[in-house]
């Protein structure tokens, strides 16, 4: 069977915000299938912000996107033609297949979906990757005890509502910041958070202070830069952050403007006893992602914890997509839909 993929391979490395030129679109002939492989359709395709470090050659915890390579993306597929014991044709699977339509991939590397448990795109969001991370990040390090107040940026993010459902599941209190509004309104109304702050309204530092009357006890750090400067003022002693993403920073081309605040921010690690901990979610798979299944699964069922999806349409629309989702313009776990999807 000859198969003809349409591919995003990356073409330069951006220099701020990731531009057109830095990608380029091939069709290539996927090569024939080998003992233990399967051929695979794209269905959906995540896009996430830890894409844009891997655009860079600057070290980082995982290699670089070479130039002219493909995309890196977790995927769900649909198995083509099938190489492998227990895969076959018709099944659906998460992968790691990035931006293209058709990919090969060794059998052993992607995990079998049943869509009657939950729809199949929910295992690139809240019932995978980003979910894992909420999961991991807050009860491993950020140990939310009933009564604390956990504060959470990017809050209507995959990772950063999830984080906000689960503390109040812990019986802790959930304060979400987020970009206007309509994504405010509905960390309170859709997510069930307890209070939800404007990162841009001009009074942002008065609203967060009202909202963490008591002080902040967790905050767990999806963005950096002013919200996280205003955030770590409102610290309690003992404290936890986890460390999950910069976002704020991800297309910067310089060092900030301004006075160094490290100085002041290392002060009060010190004199109020804080833990600061960064984390690639990765580690805690082995310990907890069997878990964190058997739990998430369970919480969406029940309603629990909700999810909200922002799907866009073609392979063609992921570089503005993933432009939008570093500028904070998608609302919801964003996907691109490659392909159809059988069981819609």
């Amino acid at each position: 069977m000859t198969i003809q993929s349409t591919q995003i391979r990356l073409a330069a490395r951006p220099l701020g915000e990731p531009r057109d030129s830095d990608f380029q679109t091939t069709v290539r002939t996927l090569p024939q299938l080998r003992n233990g492989q399967v051929s695979l359709r794209t269905v959906y395709l995540s896009l996430d912000p830890y894409m844009r470090g891997r655009m860079s050659d600057a070290k980082s915890y995982a290699d670089p996107v070479e130039i002219g390579d493909v995309m890196v993306g977790g995927t769900v597929c649909e198995v083509i033609e099938s190489r492998a014991a227990g895969r076959q044709a018709g099944d659906l699977v998460l992968a790691y297949t990035g931006w293209q339509t058709h990919a090969v991939a060794d059998a052993r590397h992607t995990r079998r979906l049943d869509p009657r448990q939950a729809p199949v795109s929910t295992a690139l969001g809240v019932l995978g990757m980003p979910g894992f991370t909420a999961y991991a990040g807050l009860f491993e390090i950020g140990r939310p005890k009933p009564g604390e107040t956990v504060v959470v940026a990017a809050a209507t993010g995959p990772v950063g509502s999830a984080v906000g459902q689960l503390a109040r599941l812990r019986g802790a209190r959930a304060v979400g910041i987020a970009g206007g509004p309509r994504k405010c309104r509905a960390l309170r109304e859709v997510f069930g958070f307890d209070a939800a702050i404007d990162h841009r309204s001009p009074t942002f530092r008065e609203d967060l202070a009202a909202a963490s009357p008591d002080g902040v006890d967790v905050y767990f750090e999806n963005v950096g830069g002013p919200v996280a400067d205003a955030v770590t003022h409102r610290l309690n002693k003992f404290a936890r952050i986890p460390v999950c993403g910069l976002v704020a920073d991800y297309n910067a081309t310089g060092q900030p403007e301004g006075v160094d605040r490290l100085p002041g921010f290392l002060r009060r690690v010190l004199t109020l006893s804080l833990t600061v901990r960064g984390f690639i979610q990765d580690e805690f798979v082995p310990s907890l992602h069997d878990a964190f299944l058997h739990d998430m699964a369970g919480w969406v069922r029940e309603g629990s914890v909700r999810y909200r999806e922002d799907i866009v349409e073609g392979l063609e629309q992921a570089p503005e997509a993933f432009r939008g989702l570093l500028s904070g313009r998608n609302f919801g776990k964003l996907l691109v839909r490659v392909g159809e999807d059988p069981t819609r």
